[in-house]
């Protein structure tokens, strides 16, 4: 596991699913993490389940510039300094063909899931500056390196984080800031067995040649992975965790169960 010794470390959205995962693992490597959330039940249920005083939890709601000052100053006032930040809140995509995605969809997913990374990165960077350097994971899809129908505001956001991820990367290279992207696959998460009926196991996702969807801290590994040195010459990158879905077409889609058993066993 990554050392994360003495850091300060913002998780957005980590009330369940991955942000939770992370922030778990964040204080398991030695980390103070700021869990945010608009939900504050749910903020307490996940301090709960970590169990470590190191971890603490802000109402926030990230589409707000205005929560995004009040969130950051109170962690400066508590904290003294912001190492991390790992944009992970956001909304599902409305499974709506394109022509018939509606405009509050539209502008309900883009304000979460694109302006409130923005807001957020921008809000964070000049702690970071004043720190010496910092690390920013924007938490994207695998529908932000490819083309998924139905995801259209969804995707257009999912899309938008990998070039802001990039273009910030740029530019703050030389403020030793590193701002990298992690795109999921389809993730055993409240959200997906609520939205999208997933379930977990060998073999019961054929879409990924790996054939199953991953949990939460598989993802979780990649983001702390991230924020730690282990990462200190990586900035600007996009890591895949997504069973390989990305790689190609599944051997099984492509050749079918029969087939593709005999040849690949």
């Amino acid at each position: 596991m990554s050392n994360l010794d003495n850091l300060v470390i913002i998780v957005t959205g980590g009330g369940s699913g991955i942000g939770l995962a992370a922030a778990d693992r964040i204080v398991r490597s030695g980390a103070t993490v700021v869990i945010t959330g608009r939900d504050v039940e749910k903020g307490k249920a996940a301090l709960a389940r970590i169990g470590d005083e190191r971890a603490s939890f802000l109402q926030h709601d990230v589409a707000s510039r205005a929560s995004w000052e009040e969130v950051v100053a109170a962690v400066l006032d508590t904290h003294g300094r912001i190492d991390g930040l790992v944009n992970n809140a956001g909304l599902s995509a409305t499974a709506a063909p394109f022509d018939q995605e509606t405009a509050e969809a539209w502008d309900a997913i883009v304000a979460t899931n694109l302006s409130g990374v923005f807001h957020g990165m921008q809000a964070v960077i000049p702690s970071m500056k004043d720190n010496g350097g910092g690390s920013i994971v924007n938490v994207s899809s695998t529908g932000g390196l490819v083309g998924l129908p139905l995801t259209s505001s969804y995707a257009a956001a999912k899309w938008g984080m990998r070039g802001l991820t990039r273009v910030a990367a740029l530019e703050l290279a030389n403020k030793r800031i590193r701002v990298n992207s992690v795109h999921p696959g389809m993730v055993y998460t409240p959200m997906t067995v609520q939205n999208a009926g997933v379930v977990e196991g060998e073999g019961m996702y054929p879409p990924a040649p790996m054939g199953r969807v991953a949990s939460a801290s598989e993802i979780a590994g990649a983001i702390v992975y991230l924020l730690s040195a282990d990462a200190s010459y990586t900035t600007g990158a996009e890591i895949a965790v997504d069973g390989g879905w990305t790689a190609g077409v599944s051997p099984r889609a492509l050749l079918g169960d029969e087939l593709a058993g005999a040849l690949l066993g």
